[in-house]
């Protein structure tokens, strides 16, 4: 089978599409002991060790990262989560410490014990305009730099400089959120260029070339096609339950449910970003009405397109 090509700007103009918009929850000075723990949820969270360490554990399936000064972690589907100093910690829910610790003069949460120090900047962002599949390259923790080596983050240094600094300036609260939402947004880019790149050149066990990513990009491209499992596995050159199967096993879900996310995710990068009437956006994702399309996305969104355009736009 020969390898699909797409054209190579492709890419690129989806990646354009990214624009964080992020919510710093606190910058913390903890000393240890400490330990917190955040729930999950829709929105995305991230930590920045701007320094000391800190260990990060997701909840079910346990997974855990040792995280030095440097590290950054994206959390893309608001996976709960515990980070703490070391191990075995006590634990306490962040929104319980901030009640009772409230923040400082310079905007900034100070708790723990008599032991070394950390800084972590904790916030979220609505990853609802990730651009179409591009969450499904996207692990469940994202950490770059746990090292502490700096290989990866080193061209972020000057956004990483201002994260880090310290002062309680007029305004300073909302210049720290548009330096994390470049910070986010450059990082988010970046990642998903080298992931992109990976999975097009990714062979798949008889040798091929990557047949599931051409697929993903054929929704991405023309959502409004009628697409079948048989048509799109046709276009890549595989028979239609061989296909089903390796998208499965590589996206995590069937490719018609995969379709449906992509095209609410393009349509709810509309709704924040364009003035288009819904049904106008409906129709350009590939729904046939403004009511099919506003029933499909309450369900992924847990709200209506309406109500979502008036949270993004307020």
């Amino acid at each position: 089978m020969s390898r699909i090509s797409p054209p190579s700007d492709d890419l690129a103009e989806v990646l354009k599409a990214i624009n964080v918009r992020s919510t710093i929850l606190c910058r913390s000075h903890f000393t240890a002991p400490w330990a917190f723990r955040v729930d999950g949820s829709d929105l995305a969270k991230f930590h920045i060790v701007l320094d000391g360490a800190a260990w990060l554990e997701l909840d079910s399936p346990a997974e855990s990262h040792r995280l030095e000064a440097g590290a950054i972690v994206v959390l893309p589907r608001g996976t709960g989560h515990v980070v703490r100093d070391e191990p075995g910690t006590p634990v306490r829910y962040l929104e319980a410490i901030l009640a009772d610790h409230p923040l400082d003069s310079a905007g900034r949460l100070l708790y723990g014990g008599d032991g070394p120090s950390s800084t972590v900047l904790c916030g979220a962002f609505d990853a609802a305009l990730l651009p179409d599949d591009m969450t499904d390259l996207l692990p469940r923790a994202l950490v770059l730099d746990q090292d502490g080596s700096g290989r990866v983050t080193r061209w972020l240094q000057p956004f990483a400089d201002l994260l880090a600094s310290d002062g309680a300036a007029p305004g300073e609260a909302a210049v720290l959120a548009k330096v994390a939402d470049v910070f986010l947004t450059e990082f988010l880019r970046q990642y998903l260029t080298q992931q992109e790149a990976a999975l097009v050149h990714q062979p798949t066990e008889d040798g091929d070339g990557a047949p599931i990513a051409a697929a993903l990009r054929l929704m991405r491209r023309d959502p409004r096609a009628r697409w079948t499992v048989e048509g799109l596995a046709r276009q890549v050159g595989m028979s239609r339950t061989a296909f089903a199967a390796h998208f499965r096993d590589s996206v995590g879900e069937p490719p018609l449910s995969h379709l449906t996310r992509v095209r609410l995710s393009q349509g709810a990068g509309y709704l924040a970003t364009t003035s288009r009437t819904i049904a106008a956006i409906a129709r350009d994702v590939g729904y046939d009405n403004e009511s099919s399309f506003s029933k499909a996305f309450k369900r992924l969104y847990g709200r209506s397109p309406s109500t979502f355009r008036t949270e993004w736009s307020g």
